[in-house]
């Protein structure tokens, strides 16, 4: 295989660059080195390759209540570009998507098959990612959606929490917000996988869904991440999203359902309890958890 892994900078794009590495022909491509806004550049990127995954994103999710134009382009726009590139080159198209193309109102996991309607404007910005990948690579489009994302590179939620814990005594944290927190490498792993049973000829074209499994609370996720890390998880307090505003409404219910990922010959990702305790084990190095 040969994977070019556009925002290889980013918290899941290096992950995708280690897994791939160990196998395979990777060319990492950060934001410096690849503009994917750019239709000539992203053609030019994309010869050579049988597999592209663009993990390059626009992820102000506030910031594109304010330019929704300017997630477009980065979410949308350049999304169009890699897929025409793509049926250019006969190369696959992997797209990494998001819980937030979903209004969040239900109360059972959202299907691979389920109508979408996001809420806010990032959510709506990759959507129109996701369509450009179903109308111009219709045989070779791939769309993985995923939320709450945490992993050793980058901001993200577990690291900041572990963060606080040496500066504050108890921290407040929302809890009537519901989703599945998936570890960057977990989700690399499964995309690489993926990817090759793309290039077999076993995964279908369309939307798979890379959280892992079961569902918690961020308050839940804060607390589980404490325990782990051998801190006082009562020091955790519940409050209600209206405690913290935001420009951009967030979807209270942001469970996914796995049911395609076994056509494919693949498992879906782990337990996010399980993934959690391996991503914090003092063994996997290097460890980022500690944050002064």
């Amino acid at each position: 295989m040969r994977a070019l892994v556009t925002g290889a900078g980013g918290m899941l794009g290096r992950d995708l660059v280690a897994v791939l590495a160990a196998e395979h022909t990777v060319t990492p491509a950060t934001r410096a080195e690849l503009d994917v806004t750019d239709a000539a550049a992203v053609h030019a990127a994309v010869t050579g390759h049988d597999v592209v995954v663009n993990a390059a994103a626009w992820t102000d999710v506030d910031g594109a209540e304010s330019d929704e134009t300017a997630a477009t382009r980065v979410n949308g726009e350049a999304v169009a570009h890699l897929a025409r590139a793509c049926a250019a080159h006969g190369a696959r198209l992997i797209q990494i998507s998001t819980d937030y193309v979903f209004p969040g109102h239900a109360d059972t996991p959202y299907r691979e098959d389920t109508p979408t309607a996001p809420i806010n404007a990032y959510g709506r910005s990759k959507l129109a990612g996701e369509l450009a990948v179903t109308r111009l690579l219709p045989d070779a489009g791939y769309v993985v959606r995923t939320a709450w994302l945490y992993g050793t590179h980058g901001r993200n939620f577990v690291s900041t929490m572990l963060g606080l814990a040496d500066q504050r005594e108890f921290l407040d944290v929302v809890d009537d917000q519901r989703g599945q927190p998936t570890w960057s490498r977990a989700l690399a792993r499964q995309v690489v996988a993926l990817a090759g049973a793309a290039l077999a000829g076993r995964a279908t074209p369309g939307v798979y869904h890379g959280t892992c499994a079961g569902e918690t609370t961020w308050y839940g996720l804060a607390r589980a991440a404490f325990a782990l890390h051998g801190l006082d998880s009562d020091r955790i307090r519940p409050i209600t999203s209206d405690r913290f505003p935001r420009p951009a409404a967030r979807p209270a219910y942001s469970v996914l359902g796995h049911d395609r990922w076994a056509a494919a010959g693949l498992s879906p990702l782990p337990d996010w309890h399980a993934t959690l305790s391996d991503a914090l084990a003092p063994a996997a190095p290097p460890s980022p958890w500690k944050v002064a």
